[in-house]
């Protein structure tokens, strides 16, 4: 990466959620236990999948799938923030800054897209369960997830390259807690109509392919579900979607609140990043929380058919 640095900075100053000194190790020892119950989470639903045989099934292999990329990203983030807390200046090296963007990008491309993935799943366990073992082979779901994670590294690829271009000659402080792509935008002292577009046609690509996969497969669940006589039944089947309903519309609606406002009122000040940072935090806890409860009891076993 330090090959295409055209840039005149060598490192850049990150603004963090405050600058009160007093705030500082209480936000530090938060987020550290956010952090640690967020990772203990995500390691104790890989591992309880893989180890309970009744679960190895698609769709916790995709969840599973889904945890790893989930630690992934908040690795990528949360430990340099605390490091930050705790040292006076919040500074992070041109080369660390890339590498935080491009990773960033790969697991939250490949998050959003996999759980696009998982809604059809679902799609197939309701509206084609006869068919599902077939359907959703081990090798049809190695390869989803191999396209989830690539499409994830095209477009963590294309906007870091992008980056790398970028001259950088401004004021080198960073109005966020990680380096992101609008922020650093903001430095640029060079044209930046590439890298616009470049978001915009990755983004937009991303985004609809994920979106209309989603509404795609819950429109035909909701006509399915709405056909089974038994009221049992219908409960049954909307309970295994309900907590990835609520994850998908937390996910991209705090995305679109945090990306698609107008220049004129998201500034990104250190009130909008906290309030940001907490609704992804209450989002994971939240899912995680329903998705234990349905790993405990097994509920969605019992949608596939026996082998």
């Amino acid at each position: 990466m330090a090959a295409g640095n055209h840039s005149t900075v060598t490192e850049f100053l990150l603004t963090g959620l405050t600058e009160k000194q007093e705030l500082q190790l209480p936000l530090f020892l938060f987020f550290l236990g956010v952090y640690v119950v967020t990772a203990l989470a995500n390691l104790g639903m890989i591992t309880l999948i893989g180890l309970s045989s009744h679960l190895h099934t698609p769709m916790y292999y995709f969840l599973s799938s889904l945890s790893f990329t989930d630690l992934c990203c908040s690795t990528v983030i949360t430990p340099k923030m605390l490091v930050n807390f705790v040292t006076e200046k919040n500074s992070i090296s041109y080369l660390e800054c890339m590498t935080q963007l491009y990773l960033f990008a790969f697991f939250i491309i490949s998050e959003g897209s996999m759980l696009a993935v998982m809604a059809y799943d679902r799609y197939v366990a309701i509206c084609s369960l006869l068919f599902y073992n077939v359907t959703m082979s081990y090798q049809v779901c190695s390869w989803l997830v191999v396209e989830v994670y690539m499409m994830g590294l095209i477009g963590a690829t294309a906007h870091t390259f992008c980056m790398l271009k970028v001259v950088f000659c401004k004021a080198k402080i960073t109005n966020h807690y990680f380096c992101d792509l609008f922020p650093l935008l903001e430095l640029s002292c060079s044209s930046t109509y590439i890298n616009e577009g470049v978001i915009l046609c990755f983004s937009t690509f991303n985004i609809l392919a994920s979106i209309l996969t989603i509404l795609a497969s819950y429109v035909s669940i909701i006509a399915n579900i709405l056909l089974i006589r038994s009221t049992v039944g219908r409960s049954k089947a909307f309970s295994t979607c309900s907590s990835h309903i609520t994850a998908v519309t937390i996910f991209y609606g705090s995305a679109a609140f945090m990306y698609l406002q107008p220049s004129s009122v998201c500034s990104l000040n250190q009130g909008k990043v906290l309030y940001h940072y907490f609704y992804f935090v209450f989002y994971f806890m939240f899912y995680y929380y329903i998705l234990y409860h349905y790993c405990a009891n097994a509920k969605f076993a019992d949608l596939q058919p026996e082998e």
